[in-house]
C-alpha cells in the first residue's frame, strides 16, 4: 500500500496535472479539430514550463540548501518552490493565450497559479494540500468541459475517473502521513473553486 501511494503521489503530481489537463483539453473537446502538430507542441511547452523548469529550480534550491527536503514536506519550505511554480503556470496561460488558444484553456493555468497562491498564504499556518489543490483544479476542468459545450465526447466517464482518481491521490497523501484528511481536502477544494471560477471569464 505505501508503493502504491508512492506511485499516485508521482504521478499525480501538481507538475504534471496541468500537462494531463491540456491532454484532455485536446483531444476530448472541440480543441481536437486544431491540426495534431499544433497541439502536440502547446502540450511539450506546458510540460517543460509547469514541469521541467519547476522540477529544475526545486533542485536547485536543494542543491544550494535554500531547501532541505526536495519533497517540499516541510510546510516552512514551500514558500520559495510555490513562487515558482506560480509564475510557471502563468508563464503557461500566457504562452497559450499568445498561440490564440480559447480564453477559458488559458484561465485553467490562471486558477492554478491563484490556488498556488492561495496555497502560500495558508500555508503560514498550516500545510494545505498542492496534490489536492491540483486534482481539485483537473475536476473543475473536466465539469467546465462538460457543462459548458466544449466536450465533443460524453464525459462522465471521464469525470468519474477523475473524480475517483482525487480520491485515491488525497487517500495516499494521508496514508503517507503528508497530510490530515482536512488538509487534502481543504486543497482539493482550493483547486476546484479557484479553476471553476478563473474559468468562466
Amino acid at each position: 500500500m505505501k508503493k502504491l501511494s508512492h506511485i499516485l503521489s508521482a504521478v499525480f503530481s501538481p507538475l504534471l496535472v496541468p500537462t494531463y489537463g491540456m491532454i484532455l483539453v485536446s483531444y476530448l473537446t472541440i480543441m481536437a479539430i486544431v491540426p495534431r502538430g499544433f497541439l502536440w507542441l502547446a502540450i511539450g511547452v506546458v510540460f517543460l514550463i509547469t514541469c521541467i523548469i519547476p522540477v529544475t529550480g526545486i533542485l536547485a534550491l536543494y542543491k544550494t540548501g535554500v531547501i532541505k527536503d526536495a519533497a517540499l514536506n516541510e510546510r516552512t519550505e514551500r514558500t520559495a518552490p510555490y513562487i515558482l511554480t506560480v509564475l510557471c503556470y502563468l508563464g503557461a496561460g500566457l504562452f497559450l493565450y499568445r498561440a490564440g488558444l480559447p480564453l477559458w484553456i488559458d484561465m485553467f493555468f490562471a486558477g492554478g497559479a491563484l490556488a498556488a497562491v492561495v496555497n502560500i498564504i495558508v500555508n503560514r499556518w498550516w500545510k494545505i494540500s498542492a496534490h489536492g489543490a491540483a486534482m481539485g483544479g483537473l475536476v473543475a476542468l473536466m465539469f467546465r468541459m462538460m457543462t459548458s459545450g466544449y466536450a465533443i465526447f460524453n464525459l462522465e466517464i471521464w469525470v468519474s475517473a477523475a473524480i475517483i482518481a482525487t480520491g485515491l491521490v488525497m487517500t495516499a497523501r494521508v496514508y503517507l502521513g503528508r497530510h490530515t484528511l482536512m488538509q487534502v481536502l481543504a486543497g482539493c477544494a482550493n483547486g476546484f473553486i479557484c479553476v471553476w471560477l478563473l474559468s468562466m471569464i
